[in-house]
């Protein structure tokens, strides 16, 4: 399950916050970033914990630096879309860690802990969003798209 973050992330942003200053690729980093945790064996971006960290980390490391601080926030964003995406929010024992305790709970990640049909049915829901979120946001317009590609950020136009 990749198409399912990479593409609802940005696009709940866009929709949400309606700013043309986010760097899109960085919210797409943010919300593929807890699925390295398959490979590590730590579930701690799958916590709120985890989240507000990394949101207090781009906080503190980029005092007097705004524009980085713009930039930079698309991660931590990225990932609290992440999770409420994968329904890790559903877990107590994971979303909520350590407040119950240093168990993680169940040792599959919850992108992983649901039939494969639904697995398939999300990524294809995720490509029909991209399909729309191409009309949406303009970017059959070669500028737009290369606005978007070079710099992360989605025309001015196109968020009204």
């Amino acid at each position: 399950m990749l198409i399912w973050f990479l593409v609802l992330a940005p696009v709940l942003v866009a929709e949400v916050f309606r700013s043309p200053m986010i760097d899109y690729r960085l919210v797409m980093f943010g919300a593929a970033l807890p699925l390295a945790e398959v490979v590590v064996g730590v579930n701690v971006l799958h916590t709120l914990l985890g989240a507000v960290v990394l949101m207090a980390v781009v906080m503190l490391t980029t005092q007097h630096r705004r524009l980085l601080r713009r930039r930079l926030l698309g991660v931590p964003i990225g990932l609290f879309v992440h999770q409420v995406l994968d329904g890790s929010w559903t877990r107590a024992e994971l979303f909520w860690w350590p407040a119950f305790g240093f168990d993680f709970g169940p040792s599959t990640l919850p992108e992983f802990d649901r039939p494969l049909v639904v697995g398939l049915l999300l990524e294809a829901l995720g490509l029909a969003t991209a399909v729309w979120a191409c009309r949406r946001y303009d970017l059959a317009d070669p500028a737009k798209r290369q606005r978007l590609i070079q710099t992360g950020q989605l025309d001015r136009s196109v968020l009204s």
